[in-house]
């Protein structure tokens, strides 16, 4: 990967995604005819929404791999990805007040879609805490495994109350299937602005972890110059 797809290209890739999303955010999407400019948070809300769950998911698949192949690679991937993945859920609870006080006169309501939100960032915090603990590494990352567990099953109940066709409440209808009455252009914002995130979320991760193996190779050779000194 690192060969066909080097973190300068990477990084400059990202960059000019995030140009292009904001472009569609502000100039390509029309404006919304209730809510105004503000509905522009929706696209940048509901791109780390999806962003976050789908860290999630990532987080559940690298700590399986890591408890079955018990490989470093694996466990840096699912810490990487249970941090860049907290930025994107804090995301979605800043950006989703800023939204809902100035259209629904509120900040918050524990709301049946909001709450599992809330929930899955407590876990993301959750994970983040135990995985900073001083503890030997593989029983951090073990116990970590059973977070992630957690977390992937709030994230996929958090996507099915989304998907509820019949929900009635204070948060806005699902915004994927039959439920949603956007404008086409505004579909294309959306997907081009989590397309963009998606690329910051992998050019983040990819850097904890060569970041993790530096680290490693580091605590290898102290311990070599420890023990050649000792001796």
């Amino acid at each position: 990967m690192k060969k066909a797809f080097p973190p300068s290209l990477h990084l400059f890739a990202t960059l000019a995604a995030l140009l292009v999303a904001l472009y569609f955010i502000f100039l390509y999407a029309p404006q919304e005819a209730t809510m105004g400019e503000v509905q522009r948070i929706f696209y940048i809300h509901v791109s780390s929404a999806w962003t976050a769950m789908l860290a999630y998911f990532l987080v559940f698949l690298g700590s399986i791999a890591y408890v079955w192949k018990r490989q470093d690679s694996a466990d840096d991937f699912a810490y990487g990805a249970a941090e860049v993945g907290f930025i994107f859920c804090s995301c979605v609870l800043v950006t989703g007040p800023l939204w809902a006080k100035p259209v629904w006169g509120i900040w918050w309501t524990w709301d049946e879609r909001l709450t599992p939100t809330f929930f899955l960032w407590l876990l993301f915090v959750g994970y983040l805490m135990l995985r900073s603990y001083v503890i030997a590494p593989g029983r951090a990352a073990l116990l970590a495994a059973v977070v992630s567990i957690l977390g992937v099953v709030d994230a996929a109940f958090d996507f099915w109350v989304i998907r509820m066709k019949n929900y009635r409440g204070q948060h806005p209808g699902p915004v994927m299937g039959g439920g949603g009455q956007l404008d086409p252009r505004m579909w294309v914002a959306v997907f081009v602005t989590w397309a963009a995130f998606l690329l910051l979320f992998s050019y983040l991760v990819r850097q904890y972890m060569r970041v993790a193996a530096l680290r490693r190779e580091v605590a290898h050779l102290r311990r070599l110059c420890d023990s050649s000194s000792g001796a």
